[in-house]
């Protein structure tokens, strides 16, 4: 263009008119008023200058309205990071009908391959079935997170692993429990679970009260005895009161149909430390380890026994009377020796059948 309008500038020098240097260029007249209004008294250089300028400001253009583009995609598909295919899955087709942008655009913006977009997802034949099944062991084991009821799932035969039935936990919003915190371990003396460590059955047992009361506000104890290395409960005795007799009545029919143990741990409890507790125990060839007093963690073990039951029984449940009260706790110790998963056991029971 620049060298065309130098050879109309000729021209109208030679006294011809703007019209026919136009038509000398091959160009109508306005074309030519219209290159000489844009690129007049440009040399060369300075020409090719300003269009590699105005190329840089259309790229520029085109770049920031990607940008704006994306921005928008990005407000319009979720607030926070798309972690699984499905979610983003259904991101980009909702951005590609509600702003209209093309596939391509929205998966590249939301980080979704286009291959793992169409591809359609398949379930498997068992999912409703699975699902089902996961959803009514929820309900019936409301305390329990997707760990604990994949192993019962696996237990009854289901090929699944926990994964998937995570997958279908959250898709179908069931509670998941919230994790503990984790604790420091510390330097305990040697009546402590640390110290005093079980290495094998009947090497370790720890007792322990927890109380309830009935619908008509009276109270009850249980008196439960685990075997530490095991995590079985070995038995459950409920009654409206529980001295120190009673405590000695529980052990000895204990040690008759299991054994001695080696230890038997306990807090310091009037129950426990009664002169006729320790030396009965010593009696029959047990030994006492009491925990410090103050410190209901040294005894861990039952103590987390004690957690368990309160929390999917205890809480859940309201006993009329005391016999209705040790039908439902029985049946819940035969359950948790027998078929409930023990996060400590590899997700198996203490005592399966």
């Amino acid at each position: 263009m620049v060298v065309k309008l130098r050879q109309v500038e000729v021209l109208v020098a030679q006294r011809k008119t703007v019209a026919e240097g136009a038509r000398a260029i091959e160009v109508t007249e306005a074309t030519s008023y219209r290159w000489r209004s844009e690129y007049g008294g440009l040399k060369l250089d300075q020409a090719r200058r300003l269009k590699r300028l105005e190329q840089e400001n259309g790229r520029l253009r085109k770049v920031v309205a990607d940008l704006t583009l994306e921005n928008l995609v990005l407000r319009e598909a979720a607030f926070g990071r798309l972690l699984s295919a499905a979610r983003r899955r259904a991101a980009v087709e909702h951005v590609t009908a509600a702003l209209g942008v093309s596939e391509r655009f929205a998966c590249r913006v939301l980080g979704q391959h286009r291959s793992t977009q169409r591809q359609a997802p398949v379930s498997p034949d068992d999912e409703a079935a699975l699902t089902a099944e996961i959803i009514g062991l929820a309900r019936q084991y409301g305390r329990y997170g997707y760990r604990r009821i994949t192993a019962l799932l696996q237990a009854e035969g289901w090929h699944c692993n926990h994964k998937r039935v995570e997958r279908i936990w959250r898709r179908e919003g069931l509670k998941v429990p919230a994790r503990q915190p984790k604790r420091g371990r510390l330097w305990l003396n040697d009546g402590s679970c640390v110290r005093l460590h079980p290495e094998r059955p009947n090497h370790v047992w720890a007792y322990d009260f927890v109380e309830d009361r009935t619908c008509n506000g009276r109270k009850i104890r249980m008196l439960n005895v685990v075997d530490e290395f095991t995590r079985e409960c070995l038995t459950i005795r409920l009654a409206r009161k529980l001295n120190s007799l009673e405590v000695i009545d529980v052990l000895a029919n204990l040690f008759i149909a299991r054994g001695t143990p080696v230890h038997i741990r306990s807090d310091n409890g009037p129950e426990f430390v009664a002169k006729a507790v320790p030396g009965w125990v010593h009696g029959v060839g047990a030994k006492t380890a009491f925990i410090e007093p103050g410190s209901p963690w040294k005894n861990g073990y039952v103590g987390s026994f004690n957690g368990n039951l309160r929390d999917e029984l205890l809480d859940g449940e309201v006993f009329n009377t005391l016999v209705e009260a040790r039908v439902l706790i029985e049946q819940w110790r035969v359950h948790y020796n027998t078929a409930r998963p023990h996060s400590s056991l590899g997700y198996k029971p203490p005592a399966p059948r």
